[in-house]
């Protein structure tokens, strides 16, 4: 079983993770490039980096742009891999059936945890945009995400109400306490496009959970285990 679940993973991560990425390179990337020009903040300065990027445009099949779109390909694909292996492992130790349709809600659940529950206090930012310390944003970002999958763990598999009530109030604490936030709310980028970002990072925050589990999830359905 081991070994199912290490090679579905791997297709499910390789396959999925390369349909998100393409999805990824016409959707959000755009926008980041375009706001990175926000980020210039004198003429002089925005007149260079205009001409740099509209001649980086011309070559980018081999130079910058093609390293970049690799960086980011590779990311997504390892993300998935590894989403999915949690997701695999989980239903294993939980004795459920592994198939396209049931990775479902466990992908569903996922995302939710690690996307949309810190985006309600941390949303996706763009270059340019004001944002509080670093390394506070990614304590409350973890915090987050544990304390959401850990409510989610309570409300299904919880056997009373008292396990109800603890994963409503796990899944709720992190927002009443608060997302740390920048000083002062300043960006460079403007509002129309910060939102757009974030909607587009949130579409693509699920499809890496879904896309490859539900791959995956048929893979493995399609394997036997050696013993038969």
């Amino acid at each position: 079983m081991l070994m199912r679940i290490l090679a579905g993973g791997l297709i499910g991560g390789i396959v999925g993770g390369l349909v998100v990425g393409a999805i990824q390179s016409v959707t959000t990337t755009p926008l980041i490039l375009h706001a990175e020009q926000f980020e210039v903040k004198d003429v002089a300065n925005a007149a260079q980096f205009l001409l740099v990027h509209s001649q980086g445009a011309m070559a980018s099949e081999d130079g910058s742009g093609a390293t970049r779109t690799l960086l980011t390909f590779s990311a997504t694909v390892l993300v998935a891999v590894g989403y999915v292996w949690m997701l695999l492992a989980a239903m294993f130790f939980k004795g459920d059936e592994i198939t396209a349709r049931s990775v479902i809600p466990w992908a569903v659940a996922g995302f939710f945890a690690t996307g949309l529950a810190p985006a309600m206090g941390l949303a996706p930012e763009l270059p340019g945009a004001s944002a509080a310390a670093l390394e506070a944003r990614q304590i409350w970002w973890i915090a987050t995400a544990a304390a959401t999958a850990a409510g989610f763990a309570a409300i299904f598999f919880g056997r009373t109400a008292v396990w109800s009530v603890a994963g409503v109030v796990l899944i709720v604490l992190p927002h009443v306490i608060g997302a740390p936030q920048p000083l002062e709310m300043e960006s460079l980028v403007p509002a129309e496009l910060a939102g757009e970002f974030a909607a587009r990072s949130l579409a693509i925050q699920a499809l890496v959970w879904i896309v490859p589990a539900i791959i995956a999830g048929y893979a493995m359905s399609r394997m036997r285990p050696a013993a038969a």
